[in-house]
């Protein structure tokens, strides 16, 4: 997808980007209905979506389709959770991170908006109403996210300091 928008490959990358999205639903679809989940599979998966999103957004900065002030905040925030995750592990008390609803929106708005994006590119449309909400609700939510994580991860460190309970 990323190689497809360097090209100027639009209608490539917003196939390739459609391709993975539906795949990526079908793989989860079928782990769980036959029990095929694993550990290994949980973290790899989300881990593959946020890097095909990130590298997404970050190319659209570059090339001037989306706002740097968002891209910088998309991955900002996602910086802030792996330093969390990792700062709490050099410090003996993991945190386990489970999704919140507002990241859940997050994420699914980041991918409509970059879908939006690819497609106004491939078919040479302009969305404008559509777009310039979107990068704003996509804004709005990814400081919350952020903000949400923080809270959750300063609460959990908060309860390590105060004889290991986790709060």
């Amino acid at each position: 997808v990323v190689l497809a928008m360097l090209q100027a490959r639009w209608d490539w990358a917003f196939a390739g980007f459609v391709i993975a999205g539906v795949s990526d639903g079908i793989d989860g679809f079928i782990a769980r209905r036959f029990d095929q989940q694993s550990t290994l599979g949980a973290y790899l998966d989300p881990m593959a979506d946020k890097l095909l999103l990130v590298s997404v957004f970050v190319v659209m900065g570059f090339i001037g389709q989306l706002p740097l002030w968002l891209v910088v905040t998309m991955v900002s925030r996602d910086a802030l959770i792996v330093c969390a995750v990792l700062l709490s592990t050099v410090m003996a008390h993991p945190v386990e991170i489970k999704p919140f609803l507002v990241s859940k929106a997050n994420t699914a708005i980041q991918i409509v908006l970059a879908a939006v994006v690819l497609g106004e590119l491939a078919f040479a449309v302009h969305l404008d109403p559509l777009r310039p909400a979107l990068i704003l609700l996509s804004g709005v939510l990814t400081v919350a996210s952020a903000a949400a994580y923080l809270v959750a991860w300063l609460r959990h460190m908060n309860g390590y300091g105060e004889g290991g309970k986790s709060g």
